[in-house]
């Protein structure tokens, strides 16, 4: 009784900022505070909204899935950093690279199999928007909310080298070279030419997940100088609680995909009716799928753990393309679907500036403000050209 009204007490005062708490205090407090209720119940009201067919009744119903699905998002960011937390780095900023775009690949196969929009282009349009979004759009915000806060942040130049080396082979080989192959007519690939690209990203980013999971997991973990935060040492979760966690990020990861693939046609008309390019259409749910991964990365960055934060982008950037492309290239094989995967000029040369500027901003394990107002500036400029080509 007596160890219990200590724990207790330590509990309130490590609530209120007043002590240091005992790792049975800390343990306590993760397992009182890691699943509330709304983190269990919001994944369940997504399902049912999607087996009610909710965005598709009416504009409130539609107002109301959207609210729904936002929540889906904040309690998948939830659950993945109490999975994270139980795994630890490197191997839990893995959790939600890999489970978004397990999802995320699920929902353009069954939009090409639904024969929605342009087939042909969708998976290239999918995956060019997310590259663009993540290298630009989250690290640029991670980095200016991280110098904002703390001026300088520093991580592991090595893992991040390794992890752009990678990404650039990747998108090169499967969305710039498909424009200049000439066995058929660009940009398209033949089949002996599309199994290779996808046999190639396969491996590449296979054996970037063992490298950073298992032969150099040094790479990609935080640099140990006595500078992480104070909760950065809590006692994990119990095993019990980070499988519960797991499921309900699976739930909430589904009911995020599906709903936006059911506010997609809303989301369409609106985005016709003011006057703007259909392309902006897989922007939108582009940004919805990635949502999760944003939030983790800024709120790890805000704590000034940004080599959390760009194992959370440069993975999720990875996984996009390493399991994307392999994917739908077998869909289309199988279906003797057309791919197009080469993009035009214009994003040749955004994808080239992207590359090029990641370059230099990751390229001395030290970033500031700057480096995020520049991502920034780019994705911007994707931004505006793509709504004015």
């Amino acid at each position: 009784m007596m160890a219990a009204a200590s724990d207790q007490e330590a509990i309130m005062a490590a609530e209120q900022g007043e002590a240091v708490v005992t790792p049975a205090a800390k343990r306590a407090l993760l397992d009182r505070t890691a699943l509330p209720w709304w983190s269990l119940v919001i994944p369940v009201l997504g399902i049912i909204a999607i087996l009610l067919d909710l965005a598709k009744a009416n504009g409130f119903g539609a107002a109301l899935a959207g609210a729904v699905m936002i929540g889906c998002v904040v309690v998948a960011v939830h659950h993945a950093e109490v999975v994270a937390h139980k795994v630890g780095e490197p191997f839990g900023t893995l959790v939600l690279a890999v489970a978004v775009t397990v999802i995320e690949v699920s929902l353009i196969v069954s939009l090409m199999l639904s024969g929605s929009g342009d087939v042909a282009t969708l998976a290239r349009d999918t995956v060019f928007a997310a590259i663009m979004i993540i290298l630009n759009f989250i690290v640029g915000i991670c980095l200016l909310v991280g110098g904002i806060r703390h001026h300088e942040q520093r991580f592991v130049l090595r893992g991040v080298s390794a992890a752009l080396s990678v990404l650039a082979a990747m998108a090169v080989l499967s969305l710039v070279l498909p424009n200049y192959t000439s066995t058929v007519a660009g940009p398209t690939l033949s089949q002996s030419q599309l199994t290779f690209v996808a046999i190639v990203s396969l491996i590449l980013y296979a054996t970037f997940v063992m490298v950073q999971t298992v032969r150099h997991r040094d790479y990609f973990l935080p640099a140990v100088d006595g500078s992480l935060p104070k909760d950065a040492h809590a006692e994990p979760p119990a095993a019990g609680t980070a499988w519960i966690a797991f499921g309900a990020l699976l739930v909430a990861l589904v009911g995020v995909v599906l709903l936006a693939k059911d506010l997609s046609p809303t989301i369409e008309a609106a985005v016709l009716g003011a006057g703007l390019p259909l392309a902006v259409v897989g922007i939108l749910i582009a940004a919805l799928v990635l949502a999760p991964e944003s939030l983790a990365a800024v709120k790890a960055a805000r704590k000034d753990r940004l080599q959390t934060s760009l194992n959370l982008a440069m993975g999720s950037a990875l996984a996009t393309i390493g399991l994307t492309i392999p994917s739908v290239a077998i869909v289309s094989l199988v279906m003797d679907w057309p791919l197009s995967l080469g993009i035009d000029a214009k994003s040749t040369v955004l994808f080239a500036l992207s590359l090029l500027v990641s370059t230099l901003t990751l390229g001395n394990g030290r970033t500031t403000v700057l480096a995020g107002i520049v991502h920034l500036t780019i994705f911007a400029a994707y931004m505006f050209v793509t709504i004015v080509p």
